[in-house]
């Protein structure tokens, strides 16, 4: 806004600069879709880690091919993948466990609880109960674990009552990635372990032995004994809990047990509650005796933890189920939604043994990498296990030899991690953190093969090739892997599905590729703001100004062939890109231009011998 000027003076205003910043945006940011143990259906989980990765979806599992494919992406150099867990429709079912409650006001259920996700890894979770609160009366504590010990949730003072800010089904489904509530009654859940009757205001008498069993396990206990628990008894409730625990923990467990070294008792008003320091539902505190009636110890007995059960895996995706629906975003086209995913991985396809399955996926993905400007790294099948079957086979991606797309053969072999024996892998994962770490030391124009592009983790591959069998893949359009002496198992290949030489294709090579959705990404979400402006020769410089800019940029970092600015790219947006009819329909064109660097295939190294020198 102009200044008003009113006083002789100076007056400062502040213009707006013409150069808006074009960021290159990211290009190895890596997706993989298909089953995994657990987590969220038909939803992108962005990681950035293997741990991650285990917390979000369970590990690495036998049936999952995606889980391996991960942990290989990281281990290669990956630094951000996006997981979407895909399972056949209609298949699998959450474990849940209804929690009873005894309350005066209560129903003969209180709360429900059901694993967010379906799949048996929900049977492994367990809840507590307790009611040693310090709000008001009929509040309740919940712990929500599993019994690998990587889940651990607690909620304190919780309510039933709706009208209260911390109601249960309230907390624990905004708070909770493992399960959700419903509550189905007024009274609180009964708690975990055993509950005591009230104790008298005066202590009954503590000297007394009685008998207190876990499971197999079954001890004689005195409470208060002189003078080695001190020179009175405890006088509250509180006090008793204290020594009560000490004493039970002392306790030997059963062979392979901590039921009484974990062991717990907590003081509820004028009741105590004793939990078996045990995650197994058979492992409830029992007492029995004249003497733990007399204490009112033969109370309410329940387990330590409650178990969720029922819970089943879902079925392996189909093809229809890994292509998903546009309209629901499952499958594959829940990445539309992403705004940075680079490169895509479908580690399932290798295991297809109907070639046809396989390629209606490859080709809805390439329609998917199109869309958003991404990559499709392409498994060999598995079935491919020598070279004269890939030979035989290759055929079989004719329908699919598409520019967003590269195939890759054999498989690797490596440590399992669940059995510590080999493993046939496809090599998507590995492939994908190279392309990683790549782009990460050299850039994405740089192609990602050679004595760099080592598989980090590979023990060997499933079909060794020599130079010439490498030459009857390469020109077909296949990226080999190949096993050299000291250097180990490589890429060696740098070509998409569309480099056959027969189909002299100008996107050869997978860096010329990644360059270019590299270039069309980052210019298109860096010139948004030209969107409404004026369309006049004003505009048109400043995005000249701005694209050269950014184009300048990576010639200096080296994306680009040529030893000077003119020869490696260039931007034209002028009257004779926008003609008048392109004003008046609302159009301005850009034609950017970049000279890429292409890889050196192949080196031809020419030696001559050289004649005795000759005296002139």
């Amino acid at each position: 806004m102009p200044v008003q000027t009113t006083y002789p003076g100076v007056y400062i205003e502040e213009l707006p600069s013409s150069v808006r910043t074009i960021i290159g945006v990211t290009t190895s940011v890596t997706a993989f879709v298909g089953q995994t143990r657990r987590g969220p259906l038909n939803q992108p989980v962005t990681l950035t880690s293997f741990a991650d990765f285990e917390r979000q979806f369970g590990g690495i599992s036998a049936d999952s091919p995606v889980s391996y494919a991960v942990s290989q992406f990281f281990a290669n150099g990956g630094n951000v993948a996006i997981v979407v867990r895909a399972a056949a429709a209609g298949t699998g079912a959450s474990a849940s466990e209804a929690l009873a409650s005894t309350d005066s006001q209560a129903t003969a259920t209180a709360l429900t609880l059901t694993a967010t996700e379906p799949g048996a890894w929900g049977d492994a979770l367990r809840v507590t109960v307790d009611y040693g609160t310090a709000a008001p009366a009929g509040t309740f504590n919940l712990t929500v674990f599993d019994t690998g010990g990587t889940i651990r949730e607690s909620y304190s003072n919780l309510s039933m009552s709706s009208a209260d800010p911390q109601y249960v089904t309230s907390v624990v489904n905004a708070g909770s990635a493992v399960v959700s509530a419903t509550a189905t009654g007024s009274g609180r859940p009964d708690p975990s372990g055993t509950v005591s009757k009230d104790f008298p205001t005066t202590l009954p008498d503590l000297t007394q032995s009685f008998q207190v069993a876990i499971g197999s396990a079954q001890h004689d206990v005195t409470i208060y004994q002189s003078p080695a628990d001190g020179a009175s008894p405890p006088a509250t409730v509180a006090e008793l809990a204290t020594l009560f625990e000490r004493k039970l923990r002392a306790l030997p467990d059963a062979p392979g047990k901590r039921a009484f070294g974990g062991l717990r008792v907590y003081a509820v008003g004028q009741k105590i509650q004793v939990v078996a320091g045990s995650s197994d539902p058979a492992d409830t505190v029992r007492f029995s005796g004249t003497e733990a009636n007399n204490l009112g110890l033969e109370g309410t007995v329940n387990p330590p933890a409650f178990a969720l059960t029922g819970g089943t895996d879902a079925g392996k995706p189909s093809p229809t189920d890994l292509i998903g629906s546009e309209a629901a975003k499952t499958g594959i086209q829940a990445l539309r939604d992403v705004l940075d995913v680079n490169l895509l991985c479908l580690p399932e396809l290798a295991a297809y043994s109907d070639p046809v399955q396989a390629t209606t996926v490859i080709s809805a993905a390439e329609s998917l990498c199109q869309d958003k400007r991404m990559f499709l790294i392409v498994d060999a099948p598995a079935s491919w296990t020598t070279l004269d079957t890939a030979r035989a086979h290759l055929s079989d991606f004719d329908p699919v030899r598409n520019d967003h797309a590269a195939l890759y053969f054999p498989a690797l072999e490596a440590v399992d991690p669940l059995t510590g024996r080999l493993r046939e892998f496809p090599p998507c994962g590995v492939v994908a953190g190279i392309m990683a770490r790549t782009d990460s030391q050299r850039g994405v124009w740089k192609a990602p093969a050679g004595t760099d592009a080592q598989l980090m983790g590979a023990s060997a591959l499933t079909v060794t090739m020599t130079d010439p069998e490498n030459g009857l893949l390469n020109p077909l359009g296949v990226n080999c892997l190949r096993n050299f002496p000291v250097v180990g198992p490589v890429v060696w290949g740098a070509r998409t599905l569309a480099g056959a030489d027969i189909l002299a294709s100008q996107w050869k090579y997978v860096p010329v590729r990644r360059t270019a959705l590299f270039l069309e990404e980052s210019l298109y979400r860096g010139t948004q703001w030209v969107v409404f402006e004026p369309n006049d020769e004003r505009l048109w410089s400043q995005i000249r100004l701005n694209v050269g800019a950014f184009l300048r940029t990576l010639f200096q970092q080296g994306a680009f062939q040529g030893t000077s600015a003119k020869d490696a790219y260039f931007v034209k947006c002028d009257k004779d890109t926008t003609t008048q009819n392109d004003i008046d329909s609302g159009v301005v064109n850009i034609v950017v231009g970049f000279a890429p660097l292409k890889p050196a295939e192949f080196v031809v190294v020419q030696i001559q011998q050289m004649a005795g020198q000759l005296q002139v």
